[in-house]
């Protein structure tokens, strides 16, 4: 990456390594960071792997960042087919703790690149990339973790794991109290089931991988949090003075994409001209996706399909490329043709932020991947929330019972992450969008929307956080 306005800023304040993890969702917010540290005069590496170096390259091809690629390693777990070097790429999801675990054979490559680098100063890595950790204690800089969560959902976990809170119910959907928060209740759906059970005698690829990553954030300097204070300070405060290490919240990460023109007059993509359309009419769209990682089945897919076009509201639904065999157990093309003019679907990538800032967008079908959730809020687009892996159901509780700025998804059965028919999904979907319900909750979201604003301008809780973890970096 050339030589720009950055660059003129690259005094010798500093010198940060970052490291994301091998998936977009973990490495966009990172980026952002990038950013953040290069506006504040400090030079910035960036290290990531060949297949993933393009898309970090055209991101920050107009900024003084370095890059450097460490080969990924192959051939270490048999189920990973070769050449594939992030998790989107994937044939399923069930293969992650292989894929995650399998980074750990890059640490020699990673230590003899650091080695060659002006000093550095401190690193922030992915949580996932536990063994950065070892690497930083070696050559003698602090590490921060970063996780693509939030402090509600690390303080809960953190809560059920001390009092073993998930070992008591007898059934899955059976509500639990959390004891340090009693207002806040949860069930075992809303965990992954590698933090659910006992399997010390034959520990799973899940465990070891929570284990290793978790040893390593508490021995790690700080965490990186992408959050704002005013959003969560109940839960910022207990973990900075309950837990370590310290929460550094410098976010809304995606609010620095508000600095990156768009030029509308060029390449314009189909489905912005298709909301310009809409906006012209004065028409409200709800915008409807599920990430790049969550699998539907085609029976789900069509329940979502006919739920749309049974709500006669406008839609926007993006399916994830990877699901072209599911999608094409089902009528994709009918269904298109049927609801042409008031929906559209789109199967390639979307700029999300671009598509949630539009005026036209008043409501977001959302899987709660904590990413999506920010970006929605800083929107101000309420959310009507339906999890489906990860800390997406904590995600989804903190939504609708915390902060209240979305509805959640009736499933079949009650409970977290159930099938959801149609009826159910049409029900909610006009209750978000035309319902009483929907009003209280846009009202709030706007609340969040100019508060998270605040938090990154000049004086604001993240810009001051920032400002306080560089300085202290600076002393170190």
């Amino acid at each position: 990456m050339g030589s720009t306005i950055d660059s003129q800023h690259v005094e010798d304040q500093g010198h940060v390594v970052l490291f994301p993890f091998m998936s977009k969702g973990h490495t966009i917010p990172l980026l952002h960071l990038s950013r953040l540290f290069l506006s504040r005069r400090l030079r910035v590496t960036i290290f990531t792997t060949p297949a993933n170096r393009p898309f970090i390259n055209q991101s920050l091809a107009d900024t003084s960042a370095s890059l450097i690629s460490l080969p990924f390693p192959q051939s270490i777990s048999p189920e990973i087919p070769s050449g594939v070097e992030s998790t989107d790429k994937l044939p399923s999801i069930d293969l992650f703790f292989p894929f995650a675990l399998t980074t750990g054979h890059m640490q020699p490559d990673f230590e003899r690149a650091l080695q060659t680098l002006p000093r550095v100063s401190f690193m922030v890595s992915d949580a996932f990339l536990w063994w950065t950790l070892d690497s930083a204690d070696k050559l003698g800089f602090p590490r921060f973790v970063f996780y693509g969560f939030n402090n509600y959902a690390m303080a809960v976990s953190k809560v059920v794991a001390e009092n073993r809170l998930l070992h008591g119910p007898e059934s899955d959907d059976e509500l639990i109290t959390v004891t340090r928060f009693p207002w806040i209740k949860i069930t075992r759906k809303d965990f992954h089931e590698a933090l659910t059970k006992d399997d010390h005698d034959q520990p799973s690829q899940a465990s070891e991988f929570h284990m290793k990553a978790a040893v390593a954030t508490n021995r790690s300097f700080g965490m990186i949090v992408n959050s704002f204070y005013e959003l969560e300070p109940v839960f910022t405060d207990y973990w900075n003075s309950e837990c370590e290490p310290k929460a550094w919240c410098v976010g809304p990460l995606c609010q620095v994409a508000q600095d990156e023109p768009h030029d509308d007059h060029q390449d314009k993509p189909i489905w912005i001209e298709w909301l310009d359309e809409k906006l012209e009419k004065g028409s409200w769209v709800l915008y409807v996706a599920f990430g790049t990682q969550a699998e539907l089945s085609a029976e789900q897919l069509q329940e979502i399909a006919k739920g749309l076009e049974n709500s006669n509201i406008n839609f926007l639904w993006v399916i994830r490329s990877k699901g072209s065999e599911e999608t094409a157990a089902w009528d994709i093309n009918g269904f298109e043709e049927r609801v042409k003019g008031r929906g559209m679907v789109v199967k390639e990538w979307v700029d999300q932020r671009r598509i949630l800032m539009h005026e036209s967008v008043k409501g977001f079908v959302s899987h709660c991947g904590w990413n999506s959730v920010l970006e929605s809020i800083c929107a101000g687009v309420p959310i009507l929330a339906w999890p489906m892996m990860a800390e997406q159901p904590l995600n989804a509780r903190m939504v609708v019972e915390e902060i209240k700025v979305g509805l959640r998804v009736e499933t079949c059965d009650g409970s977290v992450k159930g099938f959801v028919k149609s009826e159910g999904l049409e029900k909610m979907v006009k209750e978000l969008m035309e319902g009483e319900k929907g009003e209280e909750v846009r009202k709030k979201v706007k609340e969040f929307a100019d508060l998270a604003n605040k938090a990154v301008k000049e004086g604001g809780s993240s810009w001051l956080t920032l400002q306080s973890l560089i300085d202290e970096m600076r002393q170190h």
